[in-house]
């Protein structure tokens, strides 16, 4: 295997183990309701130190790598990642755990600039390579709860240690695979071109809306899908394993057809595509909303490691700023819409709430018709 293989396997697995801590930290909190008696309040401030304080923070770790290239960030944040969600059992005290969390998401906001610019020297521009660096994410989300579960339920909170095991494992390997990469990756860092901010702008408008489509239906797909096809609890979990593995399929697709289409070309009917998607989840009767789940997938994922790589392009002289935006603050923004649609479907029932979903894909369509191609990747 060469260099750049090794070094981009090294970086997908790494994307991986360092996102499962994003899965990880809903599923801690179950644990601390349970052992801690902590209420929803206090069980929704832990939420809160891992998402709003990593998506508030990455992009000034953006703006840091933009000012000279830090590979070392990727190991440390990966550990710093794993070694949070650890610590965060140790102690009786909220204050500590709280800080214990929040020193996670700090670690999560610290890997993804640094790392998504690593991706794409080491992918030497390729759709696909991209692809798969986002596919290494969206997998280590969903393991999230895989590897928390078991662990926490056999040995309690006191247990929590062991959840730190993968990160630190992971950030051995990134800081072997990555050494010597400094120089090439500082020469990358700024590539011929004006920044757009323009173009910047309305790409991160069509990924707040996608954010609170893709937030929204993780939030309040099962329990749907349950109303509608019954069969108890398995049929809302096998509605979210279609959404998030035809995702995650769907992601390195998006790759292949920006290779041939081009990126803006794909966003462009990616999004056109969601919105009769959306909709049909909400609409479709019976067993047949799986297929509208799957083909809401393919339109919402198929455009998400484009969004990287268009980010970068639009402001060439700031990656760092760029993926920081795309990769952390503009896809936590989104999540603020789940309560809106809890709301909504509080009001009057959940099938409007999920209706309300459908007005982002317009959102995102309308604005995808305003983008530019920044100039083309290689295939």
């Amino acid at each position: 295997m060469t260099n750049s293989r090794w070094r981009m396997s090294v970086l997908v697995a790494g994307h991986a183990v360092d996102d499962l801590y994003q899965g990880a930290v809903p599923a801690v909190v179950p644990f601390l309701v349970l052992e801690r008696g902590y209420s929803y309040l206090a069980a929704a401030g832990i939420t809160v130190a891992a998402t709003l304080l990593s998506s508030v923070v990455q992009p000034l770790f953006g703006v840091l790598i933009d000012r000279r290239p830090v590979p070392w960030l990727v190991p440390l944040g990966m550990t710093l990642a794993g070694v949070g969600v650890g610590l965060s059992g140790l102690s009786d005290s909220y204050v500590l755990t709280w800080l214990a969390i929040a020193l996670s998401g700090l670690g999560v906001a610290a890997y993804h600039p640094e790392a998504a610019r690593l991706a794409r020297r080491v992918a030497q521009d390729s759709h696909v390579g991209m692809s798969w660096f986002a596919v290494g994410g969206n997998v280590g989300f969903a393991l999230g709860p895989v590897l928390v579960t078991p662990v926490l339920a056999f040995g309690g909170l006191a247990w929590s240690p062991l959840l730190a095991v993968p990160a630190l494992v992971g950030g051995a390997f990134t800081l072997a695979a990555l050494r010597g990469v400094h120089g090439a990756s500082a020469a990358a860092t700024t590539r011929e071109g004006r920044d757009d901010w323009g173009q910047f702008s309305r790409l991160t408008v069509i990924i707040v809306a996608r954010s609170m489509v893709t937030f929204g239906l993780g939030t309040f797909l099962a329990i749907w899908v349950t109303q509608r096809v019954g069969g108890g609890p398995a049929a809302g979990a096998a509605a979210l394993v279609v959404l998030f593995g035809a995702g995650a399929a769907s992601t390195l697709l998006g790759g292949v057809l920006a290779g041939r289409w081009g990126r803006v070309r794909v966003l462009q009917v990616s999004y056109a595509l969601a919105v009769p998607a959306v909709a049909g989840v909400a609409l479709v009767p019976g067993p047949a909303v799986y297929l509208m789940v799957a083909l809401t997938a393919v339109a919402l994922y198929v455009p998400f490691s484009l969004h990287v790589t268009l980010g970068q392009d639009y402001l060439p002289n700031r990656v760092g700023t760029a993926s920081g935006v795309t990769l952390g603050l503009a896809v936590s923004i989104g999540g603020l819409g789940s309560p809106v649609v809890g709301a909504i479907a509080g009001a009057s029932d959940l099938r409007w709430g999920l209706l309300s979903l459908v007005l982002m894909p317009v959102v995102a369509a309308v604005a995808a018709r305003g983008l530019r191609s920044p100039g083309s990747m290689r295939a």
